[in-house]
């Protein structure tokens, strides 16, 4: 078998933005693993300027993994826990390979008739009328469960999104996440969470800015609205790491993205410890192509998840894969009848 690596650049609908900037477009590189006329897929989701791994010699070790691949195949995955994206696509690709070359990553949840995960509707950043804009089309589409980001905004304008979302007719029964990204001080995060909570929030994802452990555990303890841990996960990539961040700050929720937490036995680990501390884990893609949103899509699966999951990212682009996946109200759907056209590439 022969590996090798693609960049794929990515290209938005519509501007994603954050409270740590605006994305129009994203490279990703793309693994195959080849053979007999067959060829396996993975996909090493490099998150610029958030990632681990982003850091120069990127390029070059994907190089030197996609030689070596073929012969060590299972035994390179110890190797590459520094590189978490670069993992992450090893072991889709060559459970991919395993499971008969057939994009099945998982092949004890890919059933005949498909399957569908929960997953909430996500929101992006934007002026007051765009945002208005999305979340009237998200409640009319019949979404029960939506997630927005926010940081970036007046707080009160943000405030009042909130307060347009509960007084809608569709909006009362509605659970609301949200995702600051790391935008609040330490000093006015409980007081920004009291004023938020006053509109029955889920969770909250990282309030505060990742390695600020004590802060966050004070907030975690005292907020009003469970704390969810996401850009904090990264770069935590020993047990031994893992289990003392967990005991440190005790969260109620873990968001996973596995290619910025090192792939799906990383995922296991960090889901067994959050357990542990009576937590949750909640599984979230992190603007992959599709490729690599099919590898998450399967594990979650895996998991039987009840609450809805943030895996609703793959419409976000221009030029995405066909895909046997659909997005709606209910959840993400795989559907069997639905091929894969992995022609672009």
């Amino acid at each position: 078998m022969k590996c090798s690596f693609q960049k794929y650049n990515l290209q938005f609908k519509e501007a994603g933005t954050t409270s740590r900037g605006t994305l129009l477009q994203k490279d990703t590189f793309i693994l195959t693993l080849a053979g007999k006329d067959r060829v396996a897929y993975g996909e090493c989701n490099l998150f610029r300027g958030l990632a681990f791994d982003d850091r120069q010699g990127y390029e070059e070790k994907l190089a030197k993994v996609c030689d070596a691949l073929p012969i060590r195949r299972w035994d390179m995955l110890e190797e590459l826990t520094a590189w978490p994206s670069i993992r992450f696509g090893v072991e889709t690709v060559l459970r991919d390979a395993d499971n008969g070359f057939r994009r099945v990553i998982f092949k004890e949840i890919v059933p005949e008739d498909g399957f569908t995960i929960p997953a909430n509707g996500l929101i992006w950043m934007g002026s007051d009328e765009v945002m208005r804009k999305r979340i009237e089309e998200k409640l009319q589409q019949g979404y029960k469960n939506i997630k927005l980001k926010i940081g970036a905004l007046d707080f009160e304008r943000e405030v009042d999104l909130l307060r347009y979302i509960r007084n809608h007719e569709k909006g009362s029964g509605v659970t609301i996440r949200l995702d600051a990204n790391g935008a609040f001080g330490p000093q006015e995060a409980l007081e920004k969470l009291k004023r938020l909570s006053d509109f029955g929030i889920e969770y909250l994802e990282q309030p505060i800015r990742q390695g600020m452990w004590q802060e966050m555990a004070a907030i975690i303890e005292k907020s009003p609205i469970p704390i969810a841990l996401d850009e904090e996960l990264i770069g935590v990539n020993s047990h031994e790491e893992k289990l003392k961040l967990i005991d440190t700050l005790r969260p109620p929720f873990l968001v996973l993205k596995p290619a910025l937490t090192g792939g799906f036995a990383s995922c296991d680990e960090w889901n067994q410890l959050a357990k542990r501390a009576s937590g949750e884990c909640v599984i979230t893609s992190a603007l992959e192509s599709n490729i690599g949103l099919n590898a998450i899509a399967q594990y979650t699966a895996t998991l039987n998840p009840v609450r809805p999951q943030g895996l609703g990212t793959g419409t976000l682009f221009t030029n995405n894969f066909g895909s046997p996946y659909v997005t709606d109200a209910m959840g993400l759907h795989y559907d069997p009848l639905r091929s894969w056209d992995l022609s672009l590439l």
